[in-house]
């Protein structure tokens, strides 16, 4: 229940303020609970390999640095 405590608001202001206080309330219903955000793309395990490996031979030691 809103009651006016001090003041006296015309219909068309206490009206406008009722509809924020429903959208306000609207949209922290529709709000998931638990909002998390999705981790990093940097800390993204996935993305050390993306690139293919390198082949064996004599200088394949200087292809496997860790990319980033």
């Amino acid at each position: 229940m809103i009651k006016v405590v001090r003041g006296n608001p015309t219909p068309e202001e206490l009206a406008a303020a009722l509809a924020v206080v429903q959208a306000r309330a609207a949209a922290a219903a529709g709000a998931p609970s638990g909002t998390e955000e999705p981790p990093a793309a940097w800390s993204d395990p996935a993305r050390v390999a993306r690139h293919r490996l390198p082949q064996p031979g004599p200088t394949a030691w200087g292809r496997t640095f860790w990319p980033g």
